[in-house]
């Protein structure tokens, strides 16, 4: 009589019973961005904390612990208060104005007309545009002599050619075009975050609103704006964030200019630490936008928090 074997059960993987667990396995999938934030972000963080406390240069790259010594200089220096008064006027004027652009770009969108699923792919064209395209285009519709816009307002007889602005070169006006820039740059992300945050406002509220009498304004002011402004919110910290760091616009189109009118943080720091050579300083300048930066975002969560609905 033959006798059948019976099959021997393979062992279990000690490797796979581990990634069985839920907590090793996030813990896996997390490392990736924890690594990323930590070698890309952190390093040069507490390099430039490093550097911040000290009197290194390129010219004497010996470091000498001078504690909050940059510190003191850069704020007793009046050019550095300019550069953070305009950086404060650049973020939050660009954003404003990216918010009001996006908000009203969202409602065109929600309405049916001929090619809109053709507007709605190429409104992000200025979000996926380089930077360094975008603004020499910018810096032709704003030149002093070439000016399409000026041109136009010449055809127009709004203004003489004498009377034609110019706009990098008055301070007032290179500061209202930069931050122009910046919102045409911003505006698709706020058309994608309101549309993101209408669309999901329950049709059945909307009804109700306007069943009891809501007309337009009130229906979007007092309705749909205080039931998505957590995601706005959101997405404004991102918007800050990026341009309170940014230095892009200003060295493309104006280098600071002029006198200084449009000079921000970051070109500052840019300018010290690198093409200067002072370090020290130039880390100084940077890492005064942390703090700055944490005040703002911790003031928008607890916005965002008693906001909540």
């Amino acid at each position: 009589m033959a006798v059948i074997a019976e099959p021997v059960a393979k062992p279990i993987s000690r490797f796979r019973f581990v990634l069985d667990r839920r907590d090793v396995l996030e813990t896996v999938m997390v490392a990736p961005a924890i690594l990323y934030v930590l070698l890309l972000v952190g390093l040069p963080l507490l390099l430039a904390v490093f550097y911040s406390l000290s009197a290194y240069t390129i010219y004497n790259p010996t470091w000498k612990f001078v504690g909050l010594a940059n510190f003191e200089q850069i704020l007793q220096n009046p050019t550095f208060l300019d550069t953070l008064r305009n950086t404060f006027v650049f973020t939050f004027g660009s954003q404003l104005l990216g918010l009001v652009l996006g908000k009203f770009g969202a409602f065109l969108l929600l309405q049916p007309f001929p090619g809109r699923k053709i507007v709605r792919a190429l409104i992000i064209l200025p979000f996926a545009v380089p930077v360094a395209l975008a603004t020499i285009a910018w810096q032709w519709m704003f030149d002093s002599l070439y000016s399409v816009i000026n041109w136009t307002m010449i055809a127009a007889g709004l203004v003489t050619r004498e009377e034609a602005p110019n706009w990098l070169g008055n301070p007032y006006l290179a500061m209202l075009c930069i931050i122009i820039i910046n919102a045409w740059r911003f505006f698709p992300f706020a058309i994608v975050i309101f549309l993101a945050g209408i669309t999901a406002v329950p049709q059945d509220v909307i009804d109700a609103a306007t069943v009891d009498g809501a007309g337009f304004w009130r229906r979007n002011y007092q309705i749909i704006l205080p039931m998505i402004l957590p995601m706005v919110a959101i997405g404004l910290i991102f918007g800050i964030v990026f341009t309170f760091t940014d230095l892009s616009i200003v060295f493309l189109l104006t280098m600071g200019g002029p006198g200084g009118a449009t000079s921000v943080l970051g070109f500052e720091g840019f300018q010290t630490g690198i093409v200067s050579g002072d370090v020290a300083h130039g880390a100084a300048i940077s890492l005064f936008m942390l703090p700055v930066l944490l005040v703002v975002v911790i003031f928008t969560l607890r916005f965002i928090r008693r906001r909540e609905i």
